[in-house]
């Protein structure tokens, strides 16, 4: 996950229009988290079955001044008329699922979480850039949208243990009044159906019990407000993060998921 978008980020003509959000009826396009030449393609419930018709977005994209175009996550089977219009495989995902039946207990050891501020955000991205590499991370705007997502979000955020530590060497970004943001959560529901949306890190305190903290926040909240099940996905290649969920009671979906790109 080290590469960047395929095509990479050609400069934007200074004279060129503002790329704005756009509308398919069954997809949505905005620009990928900062990136003002890529389109992000975001899929409603059903995608078309005629490539013909991704190839009308596509040209219409292209005439707006994108350059490349990423989709949302998506099951295989859905992927076929892209692969069809030209898209190729940019990253394979596995989707997890619990039943919210049997959650994972708390432990006196597991650090305290607390509601997110306005004013946690800017330490909130500061940790995103720490924890994901440059395709996955997050922008103010991304941010935005991850709270935005779906009828009923949770967002938390986790403090260092010790108010006085060190910031250590890698950094963390403060705000508001020093606050410092040690891991974070945005956690959706819509209905009876819960989605771990996000879950980070810092590096430097990876084995310090926060993702187990995250998840088990996240589970409970779901639960007490009726969901019947919770999904979550993350890269192939993400053993830590699939083994942290497996530990807190997911199981992985036989099918995963899929995101695909191409150039315009």
């Amino acid at each position: 996950m080290a590469e960047r978008i395929t095509g990479g980020r050609p400069a934007h003509p200074a004279n060129a229009p503002a790329l704005s959000q756009q509308s398919f009826g069954w997809a949505r396009a905005a620009p990928w988290r900062g990136h003002a030449d890529v389109a992000h393609l975001v899929l409603a419930e059903r995608v078309p079955s005629d490539p013909s018709v991704i190839q009308s977005c596509l040209d219409a994209l292209r005439r707006s001044g994108y350059t490349t175009v990423v989709t949302t996550a998506m099951p295989p089977g859905d992927a076929l008329p892209f692969v069809d219009a030209g898209f190729s495989m940019r990253e394979r995902l596995h989707l997890l699922e619990h039943d919210l039946t049997d959650l994972p207990p708390t432990r006196p050891s597991h650090p305290r979480l607390r509601r997110a501020w306005r004013g946690d955000r800017p330490s909130v991205l500061a940790l995103d850039r720490l924890a994901f590499d440059d395709f996955w991370r997050l922008e103010e705007h991304g941010l935005r949208d991850a709270l935005q997502a779906t009828p009923s979000v949770r967002f938390r955020v986790g403090e260092p243990r010790s108010r006085h530590a060190p910031r250590p060497a890698s950094g963390r970004a403060a705000a508001g009044e020093g606050t410092v943001v040690s891991a974070y959560a945005i956690t959706g529901r819509a209905g009876r159906q819960g989605y771990l949306q996000r879950i980070a890190v810092h590096p430097d305190e990876r084995r310090d019990g926060w993702g187990q903290a995250l998840v088990r926040d996240a589970l409970r909240w779901l639960r007490r407000h009726d969901a019947r099940r919770a999904l979550v996905n993350t890269q192939w290649t993400n053993e830590a993060a699939v083994a942290l969920y497996e530990s807190c009671g997911f199981h992985r979906l036989p099918v995963g998921l899929c995101v695909l790109d191409r150039n315009l």
